[in-house]
């Protein structure tokens, strides 16, 4: 029963959250599940794997959860993101209108996350993947403009369509599955599958094409830029730190604990998505680089920065998943970290673009710091940790089988980190070195607003400088998966 706790307190307390109409009490309520579900998780991961059965469906479909080491590393990701981003929300939705409906999706989303990380079998996991779409919806949707309705809709549209092909794959792939749940090394059976192994790799291409949708990969990228301009500041940061990396962790699980690296190693798709990441991460930078719109051009990013994660999966590598996995998590941190400075700039000044920022160190010079350690580490400069996990995946693309993908890999990510130098580094030397004509009041946003990009910026240095026990705790998860 354990497990179901931090998936039932968030989405229970949410509709509370929902039926609250005095701000303070609301508060306190929604940062009173953040704390339970945090010692909920704490518990969850203290304790030895655990499995709960749900409820049987037909056959062997069923829903049932499991602790495992993955489970265990998406939980501690999504509530250290979470917590604080809350922090940051309360004055910002404040400004923007309809608190109770934000934070009632706010807080139930976190127990959606919780499920989807702990889905022992795949259609555990759809349930969980679609229910993640649905309720985040809402977020998107939520200033209630034209613009935010028409995202809001081509959000949903993708991700179900994307959700509806992984289903279809599915159909196909069970009949060949030894047991229907994810294990260590796939739980696809060689003997069944031998007949009909180019069938199940053209089922686990659409599969993956499916959830790289969520994952913002090509061809089915075009929500991100489109949601993160019209979404709260406060949702775009967990949409691109937390709710992209749903569409990873469904990658993960199809890739590593359905098929299994030894019936998908030097087939056409991995050449194929491999591919399709490193094309991603070059478009996506390319895009940024030429954006105007500075939240636009921070999705364009996160369309290029995920994929960097995908392009380590796909080499199918234990060098490579180290280095997506470490590119995940300071991905999450550094992303959060500018999306809310972009939040912070526009609810002091309402600017929104690129060319408007002059200065904007002078007058907000905390949040600007923040954005700027931020940007260094998605450009890769040490000692940032980004310039670790970029290190890792351009070694295990030079180690791997394929000496082609780990050169053409090695060139596009230098070129993606010029053109992140290229579209974050002019705001930064912009806002800084405004020149001698300028002048401008101070204008900082308050410590509640302030605490969280601290917080990821100090986390984010800590890691550059002392990345020890996270690549340990990533060194005992890594060999079960292979």
């Amino acid at each position: 029963m354990l497990l179901l706790l931090p998936i039932l307190a968030p989405v229970a307390g949410g509709i509370f959250v929902f039926r609250q109409k005095k701000e303070s009490l609301r508060n306190r309520l929604v940062l009173a599940l953040m704390l339970v579900t945090a010692g909920l998780v704490c518990a969850v991961c203290l304790t030895p794997e655990q499995t709960v059965e749900l409820l049987t469906i037909q056959g062997r479909l069923h829903l049932a959860l499991r602790s495992d080491l993955l489970a265990k590393f998406f939980l501690v990701l999504i509530t250290c993101i979470w917590a604080p981003i809350t922090l940051f929300a309360f004055p910002y939705i404040r400004h923007e209108g309809r608190d109770r409906q934000f934070f009632g999706f706010y807080t139930m989303t976190l127990g959606i996350l919780a499920g989807l990380a702990m889905a022992k079998n795949f259609v555990t996991l759809y349930m969980f993947f679609e229910m993640m779409s649905l309720i985040t919806v809402p977020l998107v949707l939520h200033s209630g403009t034209a613009a935010s309705r028409r995202a809001g809709f081509q959000y949903l549209g993708y991700s179900v369509f994307g959700a509806g092909m992984a289903l279809a794959g599915y159909f196909f792939v069970a009949y060949y599955m030894a047991t229907p749940d994810f294990i260590h090394g796939g739980a696809i059976d060689p003997v069944k599958a031998a007949e009909h192994r180019p069938m199940l790799l053209v089922v686990y291409f659409l599969m993956i094409v499916g959830f790289g949708c969520k994952a913002g990969m090509m061809p089915m990228q075009a929500w991100l830029p489109a949601a993160h301009p019209v979404a709260p500041a406060p949702a775009s940061a967990v949409l691109s730190g937390v709710i992209t990396k749903g569409g990873v962790l469904a990658i993960l699980r199809i890739t590593y604990y359905m098929y299994g690296v030894d019936f998908l190693s030097g087939t056409w798709p991995q050449y194929v998505l491999l591919t399709l990441a490193l094309c991603t991460v070059f478009v996506g930078s390319m895009l940024a680089y030429r954006e105007k719109l500075l939240k636009r051009r921070l999705a364009y990013s996160t369309v290029s920065q995920v994929s960097y994660v995908l392009f380590g999966l796909f080499l199918f590598t234990p060098a490579g998943v180290l280095g997506a996995l470490l590119q995940l998590v300071f991905h999450a941190l550094a992303k959060d970290v500018l999306f809310l400075a972009a939040g912070a700039v526009i609810f002091a000044t309402n600017r929104t673009r690129v060319d408007q920022l002059r200065g904007i160190g002078r007058r907000m010079p905390v949040t600007m710091w923040c954005f700027t350690l931020a940007a260094l580490s998605l450009i890769g400069i040490p000692p940032m940790p980004g310039f670790l996990s970029k290190w890792y995946l351009v070694t295990a693309g030079l180690e791997g089988a394929s000496r082609v993908f780990g050169i053409a890999g090695l060139v596009v990510l230098i070129l993606s980190a010029l053109l992140t130098a290229g579209y974050l580094l002019p705001i930064v030397t912009a806002g800084f070195f405004p020149g001698r004509d300028f002048s401008g009041e101070r204008k900082e946003v308050g410590k509640t607003m302030l605490a969280p990009m601290l917080c990821f910026s100090a986390a984010s240095v800590l890691l550059g400088l002392f990345p020890g026990p996270l690549m340990s705790w990533l060194g005992g998860l890594i060999p079960k998966m292979f």
